[in-house]
């Protein structure tokens, strides 16, 4: 099949990747459209050590399977591969596995190929009104949801979203949902102004020096802040923007090992989270009562046989999503 292949050094395009074999409990899916993210990016980088095809966002068929209600179906699939056996599994922690595989991030070819398996319980279908453009979302929005399920937002809480990149523009619109006063903290006013057309407020981010702390801090400084910078630097601003005692989230995943100043957090008593796979269940509700604007991420679809340029149009400054389409 023809796939992106990261070998740890390079990224290549090749025409004759193996194809995938399913296991008894897994699904063969033919890909339709893959999304790149910038953990991609990161990997290319050096995060995770990985190598093999890459990709971890996208809509597809699925070609083959143990249950034939599956097959012919249009799915999207979870990345976490979890054993189901062990105490972590048992516990229903399943994407924190420690024997857990991640499609096109830990162990497991990803879906910036023709094909792809994964098992048969991490596929969801596809509502038919989700056009395989909103599809390809779904995993960054679960990921988007995923904050919902670990920070309890009260609608008089105010929150900055810190970040305008793609993970950023969709938490940002899931957070406004909740009914709290909510900015997104950004560097791009033509990113920015996507959040404003859908009336979500927004700060550039060399505005943030002017907040005084000791003016009316409620005014401020947020209750929580949600780090979607994908940088050192943004972490730094999060903190920066937030109360004592308030919470900061982290969605974000990079390569660099720069280190932060930590006593800080300490002395404000901030509540720290870690935030990353989130529920596909209703992020494909969002997509189906197109709830979330995700078509306006977009920044440019290619063909596989394009697949290199494609990752270096996603990689240049300013760009959103690019997608690669297989068919």
């Amino acid at each position: 099949m023809k796939a992106l292949v990261f070998d740890g050094h390079h990224l290549r395009l090749e025409y004759n990747h193996p194809d995938p074999v399913p296991a008894g409990d897994e699904a063969l899916v033919r890909v339709r459209l893959a999304g790149i993210c910038n953990t991609d990016v990161e990997i290319m980088r050096g995060y995770r050590g990985f190598t093999g095809v890459l990709g971890h966002e996208f809509v597809g068929t699925v070609e083959h399977c143990a249950d034939p209600r599956l097959i012919g179906q249009r799915v999207v699939g979870e990345i976490s591969c979890s054993c189901g056996e062990c105490e972590t599994c048992r516990a229903g922690r399943y994407t924190h596995c420690p024997q857990r595989t991640t499609l096109g991030i830990i162990g497991r070819d990803g879906a910036l190929g023709e094909w792809l398996v994964l098992p048969m319980r991490n596929l969801h279908r596809v509502p038919p009104g989700v056009p395989d453009e909103a599809a390809v979302f779904t995993e960054p929005l679960a990921a988007a949801i995923e904050v919902l399920e670990q920070v309890h937002l009260h609608p008089t809480d105010r929150v900055y979203v810190v970040g305008d990149g793609k993970l950023g523009l969709l938490v940002a619109q899931v957070l406004s949902l909740t009914g709290c006063e909510i900015a997104s903290v950004g560097r791009h006013p033509e990113k920015l102004a996507l959040l404003q057309a859908r009336g979500i407020a927004t700060i550039l981010a060399n505005q943030t020096a002017d907040l005084d702390r000791s003016a009316d801090v409620a005014c401020q400084v947020a209750d929580v802040v949600v780090d979607c910078t994908g940088h050192p630097a943004g972490f730094e601003l999060a903190r920066r923007l937030l109360r004592p005692r308030g919470t900061l989230v982290l969605k974000s995943t990079f390569a660099s090992r720069r280190g932060v100043a930590l006593t800080p957090l300490v002395v404000d008593e901030i509540k720290l989270v870690g935030s990353r796979c989130g529920p596909f269940a209703p992020a494909l509700r969002l997509l189906r009562r197109e709830l979330v604007d995700v078509r306006s991420l977009i920044t440019a679809t290619y063909p596989i046989d394009d697949g290199l340029a494609a990752f270096r149009r996603a990689r240049k400054k300013g760009t959103l999503k690019v997608l690669v389409s297989m068919v």
